[in-house]
């Protein structure tokens, strides 16, 4: 999916990667920046899913007297 510079968001497009070659360097950035964040949130998964099987319950999912 592209955003295009200047257009807002009903003129993004699926574009092939073959026809981005021009911008291949910013793809590259994309892929690894996505990469990273997707890692990051499995991790995230993973120690939630720990936890909740330990019958720990995260901060965010506990109640708070207020």
């Amino acid at each position: 999916m592209v955003r295009w510079k200047g257009f807002i968001a009903e003129h993004n497009t699926w574009e092939k990667e073959i026809d981005l070659e021009n911008i291949r360097e910013t793809v590259v950035k994309f892929k690894g920046r996505m990469s990273t964040e997707v890692r990051s949130q499995e991790k995230i998964n993973r120690v939630e899913d720990r936890d909740f099987r330990r019958g720990k319950l995260l901060v965010k999912y506990t109640a708070e007297s207020i």
